[in-house]
């Protein structure tokens, strides 16, 4: 049972799972009574602390679109006919170049901008159509992980991932006017500077420049997502949250 003793049990999906924002984002709401089904490219880690994850995690690489098809198929069919709380979008790739420089758009392939968009704005869009009839079952909430990259050139992170995101962001308000009359809110959180491993060299130097001069935390991000897809968000649809201690301004 979740946290009110009168509600059943309310299960969210999550992709990227593995590490960073997605791992927080697991430990918050598994902590606050929801069953989580976790997607990635990757087994269950075994370092994960939180119950029934090896037996609520689909493998799944979101590159592939046939592969991903699949996927949504073996997610309806661990829900059952149930209901799908919460879909949070948070898988994301971003490609570097030698030594792990930031990829322009003068450097980065056309398989590269195929791959990128693939996982990071496509799959967004094919699990949540693929999973429409589970979420307006639960008058569910959808949030798309999108950056702050997505709305001015970014230092490391490269062309395709940034303007995948923008797009993403796109998304979100169109999803958001489509998906609302089935009950379905759509939300975006846009993270900046957060302490995660994927951090790139240099990147005190931007921490410099927020007002707030630190880093951001992967659980300040998942208290965000945790809010956007509660009822103390009812009327929030068609957002894009900016994280980023006032990075942005």
């Amino acid at each position: 049972m979740s946290s009110s003793a009168n509600l059943p049990r309310r299960t969210m999906l999550l992709t990227g799972a593995s590490r960073g924002i997605g791992h927080a984002t697991v430990k918050r709401f598994s902590a606050a009574g929801w069953r989580v089904l976790t997607c990635s490219r990757h087994a269950f880690p075994e370092e994960c602390p939180w119950e029934a994850g090896p037996e609520d995690h689909i493998q799944v690489d979101l590159a592939d679109p046939g592969n991903t098809e699949a996927a949504i198929g073996e997610i309806r069919r661990r829900i059952d006919g149930g209901h799908l709380h919460a879909l949070v979008n948070n898988a994301a790739i971003s490609p570097k170049g030698q030594g792990g420089s930031r990829l322009g758009t003068l450097e980065t392939s056309i398989a590269d901008w195929q791959w990128v968009f693939q996982v990071n704005f496509f799959a967004p869009i094919m699990l949540a159509r693929g999973l429409m009839q589970e979420l307006a079952a639960a008058r569910g909430s959808v949030v798309n992980v999108t950056s702050i990259a997505g709305g001015r050139v970014h230092p490391f992170a490269g062309a395709a991932y940034a303007t995948s995101k923008a797009a993403l962001a796109a998304l979100t308000r169109e999803m958001a006017s489509d998906f609302a009359p089935h009950g379905i809110r759509v939300n975006a959180i846009a993270p900046g500077e957060i302490d995660t491993a994927i951090l790139s060299p240099g990147t005190e130097k931007i921490v410099a420049q927020i007002p707030m001069r630190r880093l951001g935390t992967p659980d300040e991000v998942a208290k965000t997502i945790y809010f956007l897809c509660t009822d103390q968000s009812s009327y929030v649809n068609g957002a894009e949250i900016a994280i980023n201690g006032g990075q942005h301004v």
